[in-house]
């Protein structure tokens, strides 16, 4: 088996440090989390809510910076 390098092994370490963080915030890894489907599904939604306004916000201040260039 190969192991991870470049941008995939970024992916892993950012994936190491979420865990260490979750289990210092929750005392626990989501393998662990006795969350219902419908719990998991809300954080999803949410995790997903947030992502596309950070995308939003990126789109729109890319924007701003092609029009000041007109």
């Amino acid at each position: 088996m190969m192991l991870p390098t470049g941008t995939e092994l970024a992916v892993c370490n950012d994936i190491a440090m979420r865990q260490a963080m979750g289990i210092k915030k929750y005392g626990t890894t989501v393998s662990d989390n006795p969350l219902t489907k419908a719990q998991w599904r809300q954080h999803l939604y949410e995790e997903l809510l947030d992502a596309v306004i950070y995308l939003k916000r990126e789109m729109q201040e890319e924007q701003r910076l092609m029009d000041d260039q007109k």
